[in-house]
């Protein structure tokens, strides 16, 4: 069995160093970067792109609102031709620095209140979809398994990986639950590590309220802005392999 190992990075600004980028990079299969507009400048974006080639590390565009201030993570009201413009302007930036590295984006994953209101609202969801069609439609896009952003690309012609988050809690309706609900955010490494597992080996997972809901997933991700985070990766990956489950990057893991 295959699985690949994700985790948002490239997330410092300026002299404002976030995560612990050298380190996870030595532990992941596929880093979403961010392309400047909730995190990440132009000297963070080329300087993660570069290293995560030079690591042999596949790249993907972690787009957002442009909200810095509040890290991406404030809903935005956009217009759907807004949207679109955002999105393959922040695509267009990160794939030139890929293509300087000498390689080239593989997937995107929305950031934040970006990720989260695809989920639920199909219009927002057809936005990505349409941008990331326009910009290239080779581009895998990562998602929840239950969300309006699946179906979009999927009847849009592309790819899906279907994304389970190690370090985060889910709701009974398989969303992920709110930050500033306590129990969101897991920084424990062995309950992250058997909650991964059990995604990818049984297919559901425990939600904060305790009930088992099914969850089929691709790739599994650990937020790079988590306190520990490349302790929980490190810890995640050495228990994947000893579960004999193979980390592999999503093109392999689409495949089989």
């Amino acid at each position: 069995m295959k699985i690949d190992l994700n985790c948002d990075m490239g997330e410092s600004f300026g002299q404002y160093r976030l995560g612990d980028d050298v380190a996870m990079l030595d532990i992941i299969t596929s880093a979403n970067v961010a392309c400047g507009l909730h995190a990440g400048d132009p000297l963070v974006m080329r300087e993660t792109v570069t290293r995560a080639a030079q690591h042999g590390v596949v790249i993907g565009a972690h787009p957002a609102y442009p909200d810095l201030q509040g890290f991406g993570r404030r809903a935005m009201q956009m217009s759907p031709a807004e949207l679109e413009a955002f999105l393959i302007y922040q695509l267009g930036a990160l794939a030139g620095f890929a293509q300087a590295a000498g390689t080239r984006l593989a997937h995107i994953k929305p950031h934040g209140a970006l990720y989260n209101q695809a989920v639920s609202d199909p219009d927002i969801a057809a936005a990505i979809a349409r941008a990331v069609v326009a910009f290239d439609p080779a581009l895998i896009v990562l998602t929840l398994p239950e969300s309006a952003l699946r179906l979009a690309a999927l009847g849009s012609g592309l790819r899906v990986a279907l994304e389970g988050f190690a370090d985060r809690a889910y709701r009974a309706d398989g969303t992920l639950a709110p930050r500033n609900l306590r129990g969101a955010v897991i920084h424990d490494p062995d309950i992250a590590a058997a909650r991964a597992i059990r995604m990818v080996d049984h297919g559901e997972v425990e939600t904060i309220e305790g009930a088992v809901i099914p969850l089929r997933v691709n790739t599994i991700c650990i937020h790079g802005d988590t306190p520990g985070a490349t302790q929980i990766a490190a810890h995640l990956r050495d228990a994947l392999e000893k579960a004999q489950i193979t980390l592999a990057p999503l093109s392999e893991v689409l495949e089989g």
